[in-house]
């Protein structure tokens, strides 16, 4: 169990709302279908009513400072079927790109490259106490496009299963094209955060508003004010 799904959840019931996608830019056809995810009757593109209208605000924000650039959404709501068929293609994906025999893995072996898998996935579970976060309709994968319509390079790929996912890992470093890739990460951060998101720990991409994360991270921050989650997981 993480920490955030120790956050407890007072379900609003607030509506689960198709994402109007000509308002952003977006990744399409979406990366997670092209590998067989089934999303059902729904689409990767749904938010709570809220989060959404706080996405269109980020958007807003952004282009206060950079007309034309846009929020490109990755991935947003995300059944927990989904979820698991994500977390086995990523361990799979682990498994090969290591060289290793998924037959042959040592129990050792197995947890290692699980360790890695839910270093940055959830792990996808149906209890209702510590659902997914994507699950919940509340978190939401971005990244930045410029006027031209070009993805903003951020040094790394969404879902990177690498240290170069944490979102000040180039914050430091000397290099004039690294640090440019810092400041596009804190532009993305920035102009979320100055929407009410808060920002995974080790994904410069994962942002939401109202789940157990985001209480978690708002509890960090204010412990004298203690947060719930407003949004449980989607059935």
């Amino acid at each position: 169990m993480k920490p955030y799904q120790l956050i407890p959840i007072l379900e609003c019931g607030e509506s689960l709302v198709p994402i109007p996608l000509e308002n952003f830019a977006v990744a399409s056809p979406h990366p997670y279908q092209i590998l067989g995810a089934n999303y059902g009757e729904r689409s990767p593109y749904y938010l709570r009513q809220s989060v959404l209208d706080s996405l269109k605000l980020a958007q807003a924000n952004l282009q206060k400072h950079h007309p034309g650039w846009r929020i490109q959404i990755f991935d947003a709501y995300r059944p927990v079927e989904v979820q698991q068929f994500m977390v086995d293609y990523t361990f799979a994906q682990l498994v090969q790109e290591q060289n290793l025999n998924l037959a042959e893995l040592t129990e050792t072996q197995k947890q290692k490259i699980w360790e890695q898998v839910y270093e940055f996935w959830a792990v996808p579970n149906l209890n209702p106490t510590t659902p997914p976060p994507h699950s919940t309709g509340a978190a939401v994968d971005v990244t930045l496009t410029l006027d031209t319509g070009k993805i903003v390079d951020m040094g790394g790929e969404i879902d990177e299963i690498s240290q170069r996912s944490h979102p000040n890992y180039y914050a430091n470093s000397t290099s004039p094209l690294q640090y440019q890739y810092h400041f596009h990460r804190q532009l993305l951060y920035d102009v979320m955060r100055e929407a009410g998101f808060q920002r995974h720990l080790n994904e410069w991409w994962h942002f939401s508003l109202g789940d157990q994360m985001w209480a978690w991270l708002c509890n960090l921050e204010n412990p004298d004010k203690p947060s719930a989650a407003r949004y449980g997981r989607v059935a």
